[in-house]
This record gives C-alpha cells, structure tokens and sequence, in this order.
C-alpha cells in the first residue's frame, strides 16, 4: 500500500472523547507522523494551545482500519458523507452548533446534502459520491473537517479576578510554559476544582523574597504587581504520586497583567473540612441555563483558603515596526543568540524550538515575543527579568532583553574559557603521559639505567610484593606510590612521602616467627637465667601450656611489680628467649610527650611514629616480646597524658587496630606479649592497671642472695675482670658477709656492683703482683707487630686483630675471705639488723615493707617525766611518722588504756604516765597502718614494766575494739624478719594464706603465730597476769619513781649549799 508521505513513518498517538466539544460521543484517532513531529500541531495550529486542553486522551494502539464513530468514519472504502442522509441535529450537528458558537462554516460535507444553517438541522444529501476511496483519503478529509470544526475555546480577553500563584525565583513570560509544584492543600483543591469546571485560569506573580516558598498571597507587597494571566494546561501529582496534597501544574502564560486589589486567604480559623465537603456544581448547559451567573467566574473560589486578586490586562505600547531602533536591537539579540548557541548546546536547541513555534518565520515581525523568549530562556536576576516582563514599551522592554542576554553570553564565553583551559591541561598531561611512558620504553629497550626515583618507587614495590599487606594498608601504599611518581625530587613532599614508604614497607606486615611451645626448653632457660620467681615461670609455663593447645598464642599484657634489683628486666629476656621471640625494649620512665607512643603527624618536620612502630621496625615480626620499663614513673605534661595513650595499646579488645599517628593505618598488635615493670602499683593509674596482669616479685632472702650470687654474679665479673682463667676465688662465707653487712636490699644490684669491685681489685692486686718488667715487654711486642703491618701496607692504617689477653701465671693466687674482705670493699655498712639485743620494757621489734623490700621497725616507749599520783597523762610522738601511722599510735594508745581499765582496774598507769613514744631513724619518714599491734605492745610493755622477747616480732592493723586486721608484704616482712635474726612472727590470721604460700627457704627457722584479736598476741608476748601481780608492779613502780625523785631533791640541796 503506498502512503503519502507525511504518513509513510506514523504510529498511532491517541484515541479521545470528542463529547465535550459535538456533545456527542464522538472518537477520534490521532495520528503522528515520527519524521515531522509538529505536522499534527501546525495543521491544526496547535502550538499555542494543547489538544488536550479540550478533550481527555487515552493512550492506545489500534489497526490499519480505524473508525471515527458516528459522522467521522476512516474506515478503508467508506464515505464520509455517506451516513449524512437527513438526520436532523446529527449529520449537521457538527456543522450547526460550531457556526452557532463559533461563527465558522460547518462541516464540509462531500456530499450533496446542505450545508448547516446555524439551527443543527443541515445534513440531509444522498451522498452519491460512491467511488471507493482509500483510508488516507479519507484521513485527509477528516483533517480538513476537524481544522474547521475542532477550533479550541477561545481565552477569555477579560478575566478580571482569578486565583493567584506566587512563583519563586524566575517570572513567567507570555508563550513559554512553566511547572509549578503546590503543596498547600487548599491551593490543590482550588485548583482541581477549577479544572473540573473547565476555568484552569490563574494569575502568576514573581516574589519579591527569593528564599519565600509559598502558596498563597497574604500582603500584596509579598509579590511584584506585574504577572501573566496563564492557563493550566494539564496537572498530576507530584513527588510520584505519594503527598496526596501537592500536585504539580503546568503553566501556559498569554497575556500580562497587573494586580489591582489581593483578597487574601480566609481567616485560620477556617475548617478545612468544611471547604473539602462542599458539593461541586456540575457544569452543563442546562445548569448554566438555569442558574444566576455570578458577579466573577472564579466567585466559588471565595470558599477556599486561596489567594484571589482582582486584574487588569497590560498591552503593549504601539510601535513602528520599521523602527530603526527597534530592528537593530532586534538585530543585535539574533547575533547574541547565534554567538551563545555556538558556546551553548542548549540553548541551540531552544532556540531551534523557538524558531519552529513561529509561525510567521520572521523575529522581526514579533520583536516583543523575541524579548520575551530572550528573558525566558536567560538566567539573569530575578528583578532583572521582572524589568522585561513589566516593560510594556517595546524598545526598552528589547533594550532590556538584551542586557540580560548580554550577560548570558559573558558566562557562556567565561564558561567555555574555563572548560578549553581545563581541556588544554587535561591534554597536556595526557600527552606528558604518553611521552614519558615512551621514554620508559625506549630506555628499557636500549637497557639505559632509569633514574633514581624509578629505582626507589621500585624498590618499594618490590618489598610490598613481599609482605602481606591488608587491604586498606595496600591501598594506601598504592596512594603514596602513586604521588610519589608525579613528585619532583627536589620537592619537600617527596622527601615526606619517601620517608612514609619506607616505614610503611618496613613494618612486618604478616610476618611472625615460630615460636617454640616446649615446655621441658621454657623451663630449662628460666632455671639457667634466674633463680627463684617461681610465681612467674608457672604463669610462662601456663602461657605456652595454652598456645600448645590451642595452636596459636595471642598477645597479652603481664606486668612485674617488685623492688629493684629482683630482675624484673631481665625476666623479660629470659622470657623472650624461652618462647623463641624476638624482644625489644623500652621504658617510659618520666615520659611526658604522647608522640612517643602514638607518634608524631607527618605534617611535621622529623616526624617519626611512635616506639612501637619503631620495635615492630627493628625485630621484623609480628609476635614479639616489647617490655615497657618503669609504668610506676611516666609523666604528664603539655603534649598529653602517655599513660592515657598506653589504655590503647595495652587493651587487648582494641590493640588489634591500634592507629599511630604517623602511619595512619591500622596496625594489628593482637600477637605482641607486652611485659610491663614497676616498683609499685600505687602510681600507676586505675585504668591502665585493669589492663594488666600483675605479679607481683618480693625481695630475695639471704640464701637467695647467696644462690644467685654464686651461680650467676660470680661467674659474670670473674668475666668481665679478665679473671676467668685465673685462680682468684670468692669464699662462700665471704659472700654470706658481703650479703649480711654490705648488701642488705631486697634486689641483688647492689650485691653485684661490690662483687664487681671485688674482682676489679683482684685484678688490679695482680697486675702489681706480676710488675711492669714484664707487662711492658709484651706490649712492646704487640706495638712491633703494628708497625710490622703498617710498613707491609706502605703506611695505610689497617684495622689489626684484638689484642691478645695477658696470661697470669699459674703460680698466682687470690683468695677473698670474710677476714679479708674489707681489704676490697671497705668496713662494713651494717653491724646487725638488731637495734637491742635485749629489749628494755617498751621496746617492741616491728616490720615494715618498703619499695625496697622489707626492714625491721623497732618502736620505744618510755616515760618523759617522774610518775606520781598527782602527774598527768600525755602521749607525745616522734620518729617522722605518717598521718596514717599517727592515727594508728592513737588507736594503739586509746586501746591499751581500754585493756589496763578492763582487766586490770587497780594498775593506775596511764591516768598518771605521761609517755613518749618513738620511731628510730627519725630521717626515714614512716607510715602504714601494720605497726598497730607493735605500738599497742610497746605501750602496754611499758606499762607492765615487762620486757619483750628480742627474737619475736610483729605486723598487723589494730582496731579499737582490739581486733587484727590483714596487711600486705607478708614475703618481704618474713625476709626482713629472717634477716634481722627473728624466730617467731606474729602475724594477722587473714594473712595465714600468704604465710604458707611462702617458700620453705624463707620459714626455714620462723614460727609463724598468726592471731586475729589482740588478747591472742597479749597472751602470746606477756604470758597469764594476774590483777595482783599487776597491781604490785604499778606500786613498785609508783615507789621507785618516788625514791629517785627524793634523791634527786637530796642531789640538788646538796649543789645549792655549795
């Protein structure tokens, strides 16, 4: 079938209702060719006024042979006439009622039948044109009808009060549509309503405030007065249909308007059900008809809480259009337009759309149009386009046009600079690019050495290639890789960037070393380094234990508490060396500066990360041993709190990722055993304290000391002294007295520097044994042997072997006894722990702990003045005590008088005893609450004028109802009882757990006595008293102090007569 040509490429576009215009059933079939879009709309001159606007479409798809119902029929062979034979109000219905409201000739009926006369009973031809026809005829036809029949409802010239829409941002301009979104609900329901009664008229007007977002007009100064009288072409709802309430409007502007008065909204109070339950009035001709027309087509709209405003129409000033003026700028606003599309794409388009709507073809036969198309399509300011649209002059309104237009093209020339400048950078790069990667091919291919940073950057990757980066670290290796390629060598951030690579590639990302998880090895090298500590080689024993059952160790964080000297540090080797890792140490003792352990930012100059990224860096596994020396002692200062930064990386839930400051990436330290040394746990802060496991290591005792010094200090200075193969020995009874009168600490440090200086003596005592005769004639025989090398090498310094070690000979020996002793390390510090060898009455043999280790505390009661039935008492108190250990001499005091007064009422001692009581070595300052029993004996010792054992002392807190409470430092106290020559030691009975935990070594030769009420120590020190031996004992001694107060009064007679 051949088609004619505007048809050959067509679909079918729409089917419509046609009633609302024949007020018949009426179909009609749209078609649209796809090669011409704007066909259909310039035959039936459409541009100006949608299809849509007067009928309601239906989308669909029908055959070849389509039928127009009732007067319109296309089907193939069909006359379109045919069906007009007469029918009154039918066949001439289309051609009557239109010429009735429309003043236009009615259908041009093919056939003989008349022409309708304006009354709808025209129609009644033969139709005698029978031929055949072709379908597209028959469509040629229907066009002809419907652009004689089909014209669009006229615009009302006058509409002089509709609903106003404040628009936002930009105006509208007459001819150019423009969405609208409406979210107020009574502005929705007004709007639907006015398209239901065929009246979608509304006022636009520009706000004056760009950032207002309404609705509605409450103040007329809110809006410009100038608007555009626009039509709402179609709506539907908005933000995908799910707010019932907004909706969005598409608006066609055709005239100019101005506001004459604003009837604002209705009051608040109004009942929003109250406008929505109103009934709509159907619109019909027999109702319009029927009813009174009201004073305003839009009056129902009073009903809603909408904006309404009363207009007049603004026309255009008459003008010449021969007018010079007005055909150069007309001239000059082409050459923007043609100038701006050459820089702008889009608005070629518009442009192109805007040329294809006119239908004369000419801009200069419209100049006012064209002013309204160069605001519309401009993005200048708001008041400036309000300047256009307000311009009813057509010269001024061009000449304003045109500045805006102006200045569009000003931002598109800028725009288009900036792009090319962008572009041109872009190539440049892109051809360096290419040029140097062909470079690095020819240099590869003629095997001429690359440069040095091409060495570096793959030397880098070389060691990345190596290490099991994680995803996020190898990212930010490639990142830095990548800079560091497009850096400049001579460049500062080179350098920065150089620095952080080879940190980053230094740090042994999953590398560990095997650990050994035998248990009989761990056992045989802690026994080999040190002796005792048996509390930490079982807990290193039960930490393989696991890891041999489980097959992996995690990290974990153990920290030895103890005085110095006990070998806390060196545990941590021995350690290190049992479980077959690397060790790396530190300490933190008087750190103040955080950096240290976070690290410092890269943006500083000599950044560096912190000390544990530094240890990872140095041993080059995962898993090794890093001990932090001194927590007790780190500081606090302007550049942070350390102890804080250590909660991070000593928390075992956070350690797995811990975040230097200078990597910037995640570090996994989950692996590390952290072993942490301290003196005591009082300064160190709670929470970090919670993060660690502590064991705590007491001093050593004297066999200890002996032990240790013979197994391992001795051998180490006959060492270091060049002894080793000499005959010099040092006795054991000479290490017992080294230990009792020289080194009485609780660690061995001490204990090894004067075993040092006993062997450097040796060694200098047999160096003058030997003379010089022979000492110099051996080196003169090594300094001949350098200048022997030095002539063979023509004067070149050499660096020669070791000299060679000076033989002593055989018959030297060196023996160091207790008699002898003093000849290497002077007299003696301590003759004995033992302040009495036998104990006055008042005098009580104490212990104290200390950060050293534990001592004896002797505590003396005596009285300060003469005893009698008038004196009063008084307690004063010396010895540099603390403010717990005053508290506790008060306890002691109050208590003992409470016991005399219970038990035995007749002994008056402490209503008349004014007593002093005493800590020697009063430059030691002194606190604690374990001296309780200690003073309370002491007191009551002076009170019963009894004297104590000399072998017995004791520790434990005293309450004033005379109970005994648990202390601490039970090892240490037994250690410094043991030392001092004690036998039995009475100790609080919370404590018994601690006595039996110590070593046999240490109770060897102590009898523990553990009491839990004072009437047990009572008893145990002073044995059963009865009340009249007590008694006879205050008299006694109320007697005595009066004698030599008699005798004293005789003396000083005596010296006064002389």
């Amino acid at each position: 079938m051949n088609l004619p040509k505007v048809f050959r490429h067509a679909k079918i576009l729409s089917v419509g209702n046609l009633k609302p215009v024949f007020k018949q059933p009426h179909t009609l079939l749209l078609i649209q060719p796809l090669r011409n879009e704007t066909y259909l709309r310039s035959t039936f001159n459409w541009n100006k006024q949608p299809f849509s606007t007067y009928h309601q479409v239906f989308y669909g798809l029908k055959s070849k042979s389509c039928t127009v119902n009732h007067n319109l029929d296309l089907s193939e062979g069909s006359d379109s006439g045919s069906k007009n034979n007469g029918q009154q109000g039918e066949g001439g219905d289309s051609g009557g009622n239109q010429n009735n409201s429309n003043n236009s000739n009615n259908a041009d009926n093919p056939g003989n039948g008349n022409k309708g006369d304006g009354s709808g009973k025209g129609g009644d031809g033969s139709g005698d044109n029978t031929s055949p026809r072709s379908p597209f005829e028959n469509i040629h036809r229907t066009l002809h009808i419907l652009e004689t029949t089909l014209q669009r409802p006229s615009i009302p010239e006058v509409y002089p009060q509709v609903l106003a829409l404040p628009i936002a941002r930009r105006p509208l301009f007459p001819g150019f549509y423009k969405a609208v979104v409406i979210k107020d609900p009574h502005v929705t329901a007004a709007v639907k309503e006015l398209m239901k009664r065929g009246q979608p008229y509304v006022g636009a007007f520009l706000l004056k405030d760009e950032e207002l977002d309404v609705d509605t007009i409450t103040d007329i100064a809110q809006v410009y007065k100038v608007g555009v009288f626009s039509q709402i072409t179609s709506v539907f709802p908005a933000n995908g249909g799910h707010d019932e309430n907004s909706l969005t409007a598409v608006l066609y502007p055709h005239r100019r308007i101005r506001i004459n008065e604003l009837l604002p909204p209705l009051p608040a109070n109004a009942s929003e059900a109250e406008i929505i339950s109103q009934p709509v009035q159907q619109t019909s001709e027999t109702s319009a008809n029927k009813e009174p027309e009201p004073q305003y087509a839009t009056s129902f709209l009073e009903d809603y809480n909408v904006s309404l405003v009363n207009v007049e129409n603004l026309n255009d000033e008459q003008y010449n259009r021969k007018n010079q003026v007005i055909r150069a700028i007309t001239s000059e606003i082409v050459a923007v337009f043609k100038d701006i599309a050459t820089l702008n794409p889009l608005f070629r388009d518009q442009i192109a759309n805007f040329s294809m709507s006119q239908s004369a073809g000419n801009v200069f036969e419209e100049p006012a149009k064209l002013a309204d198309f160069a605001a519309a399509v401009s993005t200048g300011e708001p008041n400036e386009l309000q300047e256009v649209l307000e311009s009813l002059v057509i010269e001024e309104r061009l000449q304003k046009a045109l500045l805006v237009l102006k200045k569009e093209l000003v931002n598109a020339q800028l725009q288009s600079k900036i792009s090319k400048e962008v572009e041109s950078k872009i190539a440049k790069r892109q051809r360096e690019y290419y040029l140097m990667e062909q470079l690095k091919g020819i240099k590869k291919e003629l095997g001429i050495e690359s440069d040095g940073k091409d060495k570096l950057i793959e030397k880098f990757k070389e060691k990345a290639d190596k290490l099991a980066m994680p995803d996020n670290v190898k990212k930010v290796f490639d990142e830095e890789v990548n800079k560091l390629a497009h850096l400049e060598p001579a460049a500062s951030e080179f350098n920065v960037t150089r620095n952080y690579l080879d940190w980053l590639t230094q740090i042994p990302w999953g590398q560990s070393s095997p650990e050994n998880y035998n248990i009989k090895h761990a056992m045989k090298v802690l026994d080999d380094d040190h002796y005792g500590l048996q509390d930490v080689k079982d807990r290193i024993l039960e930490f393989i234990a696991v890891g041999k059952l489980r097959g992996t160790v995690e990290g974990k964080i153990l920290c030895f508490v103890g005085p110095p000297g006990v070998g806390k540090t060196s545990i941590g080797k021995s350690i290190a060396r049992a479980l077959s890792r690397q060790f790396y140490r530190f300490s933190v003792g008087g750190l103040t500066d955080v950096a240290e352990i976070k690290g410092h930012r890269r943006t500083y100059v000599g950044a560096m990360p912190g000390k544990v990224v530094q240890a990872l860096k140095k041993v080059q596994t995962e898993n090794p041993l890093i001990l932090i020396d001194e927590v007790d002692k780190i500081g606090r200062g302007h550049q942070g709190d350390p102890s804080s930064a250590l909660l991070e990386l000593l928390d075992p839930e956070q350690n797995s990722s811990f975040l230097d400051h200078y990597m910037d990436v995640p570090i996994n330290l989950s692996k590390v055993l952290f072993v942490c040394t301290a003196n005591v746990v009082d300064t160190i802060p709670v929470p970090l304290l919670d993060r660690m496991e502590v064991i705590h290591l007491s001093g050593y005792v004297a066999d200890e000391k002996v032990a240790i010094a013979s197994k391992y200090l001795v051998p180490t200075a006959k060492e270091m002294a060049g002894l080793q193969n000499s005959d010099v020995q040092l006795q054991q009874d000479a290490i017992e007295t080294l230990i009792r009168s020289y080194c009485r600490e609780s660690g061995v440090r001490n204990l090894k520097k004067h075993i040092d200086k006993i062997y450097r003596k040796a060694a200098l005592k047999i160096v003058r044994d030997i003379g010089d005769e022979e000492l110099a004639s051996e080196e003169l025989d090594n300094v001949e042997t350098e200048t022997s090398e030095k002539t063979k090498t023509n004067g070149a310094t050499t660096t020669t072997e070791p000299r060679k070690p000076l033989n002593v000979p055989s018959n030297i020996h060196v023996g160091i006894t207790a008699e002898n002793l003093k000849d290497y390390v002077g007299p003696p510090l301590w003759h004995s722990d033992r302040l009495y060898d036998k104990t006055p009455p008042g005098v009580v043999m104490g212990l104290a702990w200390t950060s050293m280790g534990g001592s004896a505390l002797y505590v003396e009661s005596t009285l300060d003045s003469i005893l009698s039935t008038t004196s009063k008492p008084s307690l004063s108190k010396t010895g540099q005590l603390g403010d717990v250990m005053k508290e506790s001499t008060t306890i002691a005091y109050t208590f003992a008088k409470s016991l005399m007064a219970r038990q035995y009422p007749e002994n008056k001692f402490f209503e008349r005893a004014s007593i002093h009581l005493h800590a020697p070595e009063g430059a030691t300052p002194k606190d604690g609450p374990s001296a309780g029993i200690t003073m309370a004996t002491s007191l009551l010792s002076l009170a019963l004028s009894k004297s104590l054992d000399p072998t017995i002392a004791m520790t434990g807190e005293l309450t004033l109802t005379g109970k005994v409470l648990k202390v601490g430092g039970i090892r240490e106290k037994a250690v410094a009882a043991k030392r001092s020559g004690v036998s039995t030691l009475i100790f609080p009975k919370a404590n018994t757990n601690d006595w039996e935990e110590l070593p046999e070594n240490i109770k060897e030769g102590l009898t523990g006595v553990p009491v839990s009420d004072y009437d047990e120590v009572f008893n145990f020190v002073f044995g059963p008293l009865s009340k009249e031996q007590v008694k006879q004992v205050w008299e006694s001694m109320l007697a005595s102090q009066s004698v030599e107060s008699e005798d004293k009064k005789e003396v000083a007679e005596i010296t006064g007569q002389l």
